[in-house]
């Protein structure tokens, strides 16, 4: 099938580039390289099966003109910061850019998508493990409610239009090529001071990690499942883990002794404003077509460390 991949040269984008590639797929990637790398895809550049095209996801003209060759479109472009950062950047490279994907999709007859979505669009939910059916989804970060604002564009394309779609919630999603979120943050601040560590929040924070293989396999068998509706799955790992115990497995992997660890609470135990306290997704719906995770939370978090303490070390 050919395969047209938002965002294809980030963190996620380029492993579900490698999967696909190697199913036999044709693959185009689109992507504006502000977070993403072409390094990360450049395996493939000269394979006659993939083509990267370096561009905006918002731009109508240059998503129609690729869309339209198309089978699949699996949506990954955005903004993933969580942090409160940039609100319309956030409204444009999430929310506005669900909107020009779904155009394109229909002006050109493509009728499938696969749209990664977030456990922030549950907010602060009050039953864990939470299921899909959980309401009232009420996130507390302005990058939840665009996720949240995006599947609802979705699910209303795939209702006027007759879209087959898959919405994935995904938990944290940690491994090689991430360049953002705590993993990376504690690798950063303890090469450039392996005698401390400051956390942001009092370190209770507690939240499902995926290692990002485990994500690829879902993203592929749950395409693989796609029917003629709308499917909405958790995708992370059945436990969690809080920051305190991600600090100790980033600090035994790089081989630190004696590290001072230093609290940074401002926000009532959060990291920052909109930060959920405590995240843990039930994924019984996926593992009922097959898909399971290989790694718990702590050796998803250990695995990563290991990958990402030389990438970070090289480009620092």
């Amino acid at each position: 099938m050919k395969m047209l991949v938002t965002g294809g040269a980030g963190f996620i984008g380029s492993h579900l580039v490698d999967a696909l590639m190697s199913r036999g797929d044709e693959v185009i990637v689109i992507d504006n390289l502000t977070r993403g790398m072409v390094e990360n895809v450049s395996r493939w550049m000269e394979d006659k099966r993939f083509k990267f095209v370096k561009g905006e996801v918002t731009d109508i003209d240059l998503i129609s003109s690729i869309v339209k060759s198309c089978d699949v479109v699996f949506h990954l472009a955005a903004n993933p910061e969580v942090k409160i950062g940039d609100p319309p950047d956030h409204f444009r490279n999430n929310l506005y850019a669900t909107y020009i994907v779904l155009e394109a999709m229909r002006t050109n007859n493509v009728r499938k998508i696969v749209f990664t979505s977030s456990s922030t669009v549950y907010g602060e939910a009050k039953i864990l493990p939470t299921p899909e059916d959980y309401s009232p989804l009420v996130p507390i970060s302005v990058y939840g409610a665009c996720k949240l604002g995006s599947e609802s564009l979705i699910i209303g394309y795939s209702m006027t239009y007759g879209f087959n779609s898959i919405i994935l919630r995904l938990a944290n999603i940690v491994g090689s090529r991430s360049r953002h979120g705590v993993i990376v943050d504690f690798i950063k601040k303890l090469l450039k001071d392996p005698s401390r560590l400051e956390i942001l929040g009092d370190g209770e924070q507690t939240k499902s990690y995926l290692h990002v293989t485990d994500c690829i396999e879902a993203m592929v068998r749950t395409f693989e499942n796609i029917g003629e509706d709308i499917q909405i799955y958790n995708v992370g790992s059945d436990d969690a883990i809080n920051v305190k115990t991600i600090a100790k497995i980033v600090i035994q992997e790089l081989n630190l002794d004696d590290v001072k660890i230093e609290y940074k609470d401002e926000f009532g135990g959060r990291g920052w404003i909109g930060d959920v306290r405590k995240m843990l997704l039930d994924i019984s719906k996926i593992k009922n077509i097959g898909w399971r995770p290989r790694y718990n939370s702590s050796e998803a978090v250990r695995l990563a460390v290991r990958e990402l303490r030389e990438e970070i070390r090289n480009v620092s």
